[in-house]
Protein backbone atom coordinates (compact mmCIF):
# COMPACT_ATOMS: atom_id res chain seq x y z
CA UNK A 1 0.00 0.00 0.00
CA UNK A 2 1.39 3.43 -0.88
CA UNK A 3 0.38 6.93 -0.01
CA UNK A 4 1.39 9.24 -2.81
CA UNK A 5 1.12 12.35 -0.62
CA UNK A 6 3.74 11.33 1.93
CA UNK A 7 6.81 11.15 -0.30
CA UNK A 8 10.12 9.87 1.06
CA UNK A 9 9.39 10.96 4.65
CA UNK A 10 6.42 8.58 4.76
CA UNK A 11 8.53 5.74 3.40
CA UNK A 12 11.25 6.45 5.98
CA UNK A 13 8.73 6.45 8.83
CA UNK A 14 7.34 3.11 7.66
CA UNK A 15 10.83 1.63 7.55
CA UNK A 16 11.45 2.40 11.26
CA UNK A 17 13.53 5.51 10.71
CA UNK A 18 14.62 7.71 13.58
CA UNK A 19 16.01 11.22 13.81
CA UNK A 20 18.61 12.20 16.38
CA UNK A 21 18.25 15.18 18.69
CA UNK A 22 20.54 16.81 21.24
CA UNK A 23 19.89 15.20 24.63
CA UNK A 24 20.53 18.53 26.37
CA UNK A 25 18.19 20.82 24.43
CA UNK A 26 16.13 18.61 22.09
CA UNK A 27 17.11 20.39 18.86
CA UNK A 28 17.10 18.13 15.77
CA UNK A 29 20.59 17.13 14.66
CA UNK A 30 19.52 14.90 11.75
CA UNK A 31 16.49 14.19 9.63
CA UNK A 32 15.01 10.68 9.47
CA UNK A 33 17.66 7.97 9.12
CA UNK A 34 17.35 4.22 8.60
CA UNK A 35 19.61 1.86 10.56
CA UNK A 36 22.16 -0.32 8.79
CA UNK A 37 23.11 -3.67 10.36
CA UNK A 38 26.77 -2.57 10.75
CA UNK A 39 29.10 0.27 9.87
CA UNK A 40 30.22 -0.37 6.27
CA UNK A 41 33.88 -0.62 5.40
CA UNK A 42 35.29 2.73 4.32
CA UNK A 43 35.19 3.01 0.52
CA UNK A 44 38.56 2.74 -1.16
CA UNK A 45 39.88 6.02 -2.49
CA UNK A 46 43.41 6.73 -3.67
CA UNK A 47 43.68 9.90 -1.57
CA UNK A 48 47.44 10.03 -2.05
CA UNK A 49 46.94 10.34 -5.80
CA UNK A 50 44.25 13.04 -5.68
CA UNK A 51 44.95 16.40 -7.34
CA UNK A 52 43.51 18.26 -4.35
CA UNK A 53 43.09 17.07 -0.78
CA UNK A 54 39.44 16.48 0.11
CA UNK A 55 37.44 14.13 2.31
CA UNK A 56 37.21 10.53 1.22
CA UNK A 57 33.82 9.18 0.11
CA UNK A 58 31.49 8.82 3.10
CA UNK A 59 31.47 5.48 4.91
CA UNK A 60 27.72 5.56 5.66
CA UNK A 61 25.34 6.36 2.79
CA UNK A 62 23.15 9.44 3.17
CA UNK A 63 19.84 8.72 4.89
CA UNK A 64 21.29 5.92 7.03
CA UNK A 65 23.11 5.34 10.30
CA UNK A 66 24.97 2.49 11.99
CA UNK A 67 26.18 1.80 15.51
CA UNK A 68 29.95 1.70 16.09
CA UNK A 69 30.76 -1.30 18.27
CA UNK A 70 34.47 -0.53 18.71
CA UNK A 71 36.13 2.26 20.73
CA UNK A 72 36.30 5.52 18.78
CA UNK A 73 38.02 8.86 19.42
CA UNK A 74 39.96 10.11 22.41
CA UNK A 75 41.62 9.08 24.54
CA UNK A 76 44.33 7.42 22.50
CA UNK A 77 46.54 5.15 24.59
CA UNK A 78 49.73 3.19 24.01
CA UNK A 79 49.04 -0.34 22.82
CA UNK A 80 51.02 -3.52 23.38
CA UNK A 81 50.75 -4.47 19.70
CA UNK A 82 50.37 -2.18 16.65
CA UNK A 83 46.92 -2.20 15.12
CA UNK A 84 44.34 0.19 13.76
CA UNK A 85 44.09 3.28 15.97
CA UNK A 86 40.30 3.31 15.36
CA UNK A 87 37.92 1.34 13.15
CA UNK A 88 38.54 1.88 9.41
CA UNK A 89 41.79 3.72 10.12
CA UNK A 90 45.39 2.68 9.87
CA UNK A 91 48.08 2.55 12.50
CA UNK A 92 49.09 5.59 14.53
CA UNK A 93 52.12 6.16 16.78
CA UNK A 94 52.99 8.68 19.47
CA UNK A 95 56.10 10.89 19.49
CA UNK A 96 58.11 8.05 21.08
CA UNK A 97 57.23 5.67 18.25
CA UNK A 98 54.80 3.59 20.34
CA UNK A 99 51.58 2.34 18.73
CA UNK A 100 48.32 4.00 19.82
CA UNK A 101 44.74 2.72 19.95
CA UNK A 102 41.47 4.38 20.89
CA UNK A 103 39.93 3.88 24.31
CA UNK A 104 37.07 6.21 23.38
CA UNK A 105 33.43 5.34 23.81
CA UNK A 106 31.62 2.48 22.09
CA UNK A 107 28.11 2.79 20.72
CA UNK A 108 28.58 6.00 18.71
CA UNK A 109 25.99 6.56 15.98
CA UNK A 110 27.82 6.85 12.66
CA UNK A 111 26.10 9.00 10.02
CA UNK A 112 26.95 10.66 6.71
CA UNK A 113 28.34 14.09 7.70
CA UNK A 114 25.99 15.81 5.23
CA UNK A 115 22.98 14.39 7.14
CA UNK A 116 23.82 16.52 10.21
CA UNK A 117 22.02 19.80 10.90
CA UNK A 118 23.18 22.85 12.83
CA UNK A 119 26.48 21.52 14.13
CA UNK A 120 29.58 23.67 14.28
CA UNK A 121 33.23 22.68 14.50
CA UNK A 122 34.37 23.45 18.06
CA UNK A 123 37.98 22.38 17.63
CA UNK A 124 39.86 19.83 15.60
CA UNK A 125 42.95 17.79 16.28
CA UNK A 126 45.82 18.43 13.91
CA UNK A 127 45.22 17.07 10.43
CA UNK A 128 46.41 18.27 7.05
CA UNK A 129 43.10 19.35 5.54
CA UNK A 130 40.12 18.43 7.74
CA UNK A 131 38.95 17.39 11.16
CA UNK A 132 40.55 14.45 12.94
CA UNK A 133 38.86 12.36 15.65
CA UNK A 134 42.14 12.07 17.58
CA UNK A 135 41.22 14.93 19.94
CA UNK A 136 37.74 13.64 20.75
CA UNK A 137 34.38 15.29 20.19
CA UNK A 138 34.68 18.33 17.95
CA UNK A 139 31.10 19.17 16.92
CA UNK A 140 28.90 21.39 19.07
CA UNK A 141 25.11 21.78 19.06
CA UNK A 142 23.57 25.27 18.94
CA UNK A 143 23.07 25.03 22.74
CA UNK A 144 26.84 24.66 23.24
CA UNK A 145 26.89 20.92 24.05
CA UNK A 146 29.57 18.81 22.40
CA UNK A 147 27.59 16.06 20.66
CA UNK A 148 29.70 14.50 17.91
CA UNK A 149 33.08 13.77 16.38
CA UNK A 150 33.71 14.63 12.73
CA UNK A 151 36.37 12.81 10.74
CA UNK A 152 36.92 14.76 7.51
CA UNK A 153 40.64 14.78 6.84
CA UNK A 154 41.69 13.58 3.38
CA UNK A 155 43.46 10.48 4.75
CA UNK A 156 40.66 9.31 7.07
CA UNK A 157 37.19 7.84 6.63
CA UNK A 158 34.58 10.60 6.11
CA UNK A 159 32.23 10.01 9.04
CA UNK A 160 30.29 11.81 11.74
CA UNK A 161 30.05 9.97 15.06
CA UNK A 162 27.14 11.19 17.18
CA UNK A 163 27.84 10.51 20.86
CA UNK A 164 25.29 8.03 22.22
CA UNK A 165 25.66 9.78 25.59
CA UNK A 166 24.77 13.21 24.15
CA UNK A 167 22.03 12.50 21.58
CA UNK A 168 18.81 10.53 21.62
CA UNK A 169 16.69 9.00 18.87
CA UNK A 170 13.12 10.19 18.23
CA UNK A 171 10.49 9.01 15.79
CA UNK A 172 10.07 11.54 12.98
Amino acid sequence: MTDRGRGSAGVAAEAGAVAFVCAACGVALTGPLIRLPAVPEAPYHAWSEADEPRPLPATVPSGHYAIETEPYGAPLVVAEVPGPVMPRQGQHWNADGKPLVSRGPRGNIVVHPDDARGLELEHAASACCGASPDGGMNQVCACGTLVATLSSDCAMPYELHLSAAHVRPVRP
